[in-house]
C-alpha cells in the first residue's frame, strides 16, 4: 500500500463524519468553506445545517437581502462573510454561470486559492491541492520534512502534493484526510507516537528525537482596532451592534447604540469612536443609517 492509501486508509477508519463531506453539491461545500474560516468545525455543525434550511441553493440566497443574511449568521462571527457569500450567490445567478474548475472559481470576488481549489477538488474531482493552516503543516512536515512548514513552502508543497494525489483513485479525499489528521494528531506540537503516518513522514524522526524547537514568531500578529480605554478590540463592539439589530428589526437610535455595546460608554469621550465604528459598518453594507437611527442592511 502506498503513502497516500494508507493515509486514506486510516481517513476511513478514523476521519470525522461531517455534513460538507457527504455532498458535491459546489453550493453546499462553499458554504462550508466559508463558515470554516476562522470558525471551529463544532461551532459551524449547526449554522451549516440551518442556513442550508433557510437559503437551500444559489437562486434563494441570490434573493435574500443583507438583513435576511446577517441574521441568518448572528452569533457566527465575522458577518461580512455572510453578505459576501450572499454576493457570490447573486454573481453566479445574474452571469448564468456554473464555475467547476479552480481557475474558473478563484475570479468570484471573496474567492481565494484555498477557497477555489477547494470547490474543485471535493465538488468536482479536479486534481489540485487546497492549501491552508492545517495541510500546510501536514504535507509540508509529511512531505518535505519541514518541521513548521511556512507559506513560503506552499510551492513546493503543490509540487510534492501533486505527485502524492495521483497515487490513488480517490485523490480528492486526500485533504481531508489531512484535515482530521492536523486535527487528531499532527497539531503544531505533533503527537508522533499515535500519528499512523510516522513511519514515512519526512519529519518524524526530528520530532521523535526531540530536535525540534517551536519557533518564535517572526513576524508580529496582527494589530486589531483597539480604541484607547476599551477592553475588547473593535470587532467584538461591531459583533454585538450587529447582535442588537438582529434582536431589534425596527432598528434602534444612534443615541441608545452606545449604552448597549459598552457599560463604561461615555457620550461626550466615546462619540466619535462609536460614529466610526457604524461608519465602517455602512461601508461594510452589513447597516443602515436614517436620519438618528441603524438597522440591518436593506439592501
Amino acid at each position: 500500500m502506498n503513502d497516500a492509501n494508507h493515509l486514506l486508509s486510516w481517513y476511513k477508519r478514523h476521519g470525522r463524519h461531517l455534513p460538507w463531506r457527504n455532498t458535491r453539491d459546489p453550493y453546499r461545500i462553499l458554504v462550508s468553506e466559508i463558515m470554516l474560516q476562522q470558525t471551529q468545525v463544532s461551532r459551524v455543525l449547526d449554522f451549516y445545517r440551518a442556513w442550508l434550511k433557510q437559503f437551500p441553493n444559489w437562486k434563494v440566497l441570490a434573493e435574500a437581502k443583507n438583513a435576511e443574511v446577517i441574521r441568518a449568521w448572528s452569533g457566527l462571527g465575522y458577518n461580512r462573510r455572510a453578505r459576501m457569500l450572499r454576493d457570490i450567490a447573486r454573481t453566479i445567478i445574474t452571469t448564468n454561470t456554473r464555475p467547476k474548475t479552480a481557475a474558473e472559481w478563484l475570479p468570484l470576488k471573496g474567492i481565494g486559492p484555498y477557497t477555489a481549489n477547494a470547490i474543485a477538488c471535493f465538488a468536482f474531482h479536479e486534481m489540485v491541492f487546497p492549501i491552508d493552516t492545517n495541510t500546510r503543516r501536514v504535507a509540508g512536515r509529511l512531505l518535505l520534512g519541514r518541521a513548521f512548514p511556512t507559506m513560503k513552502d506552499d510551492e513546493r508543497i503543490q509540487k510534492k502534493a501533486s505527485t502524492w494525489q495521483k497515487q490513488s483513485a480517490q485523490f480528492y479525499d486526500i485533504p481531508q484526510a489531512m484535515f482530521d489528521l492536523a486535527n487528531a494528531a499532527c497539531t503544531k506540537v505533533p503527537d508522533c507516537k499515535t500519528c499512523p503516518m510516522r513511519s514515512t513522514c519526512k519529519a518524524a524522526p526530528k520530532f521523535l528525537k526531540g530536535h525540534v524547537r517551536i519557533p518564535k514568531r517572526t513576524t508580529p500578529a496582527p494589530k486589531e482596532r483597539l480604541y484607547e480605554g476599551k477592553r475588547y478590540p473593535d470587532r467584538i463592539y461591531r459583533g454585538r451592534i450587529v447582535k442588537i439589530l438582529h434582536e431589534q428589526p425596527k432598528g434602534i437610535s444612534i443615541k441608545q447604540v452606545g449604552t448597549f455595546i459598552d457599560k463604561t460608554f461615555n457620550k461626550n469621550l466615546d462619540i466619535v469612536w462609536l460614529k466610526n465604528m457604524l461608519q465602517r459598518l455602512k461601508k461594510d453594507d452589513l447597516i443602515s443609517v436614517e436620519k438618528d437611527s441603524i438597522f440591518l442592511s436593506k439592501r
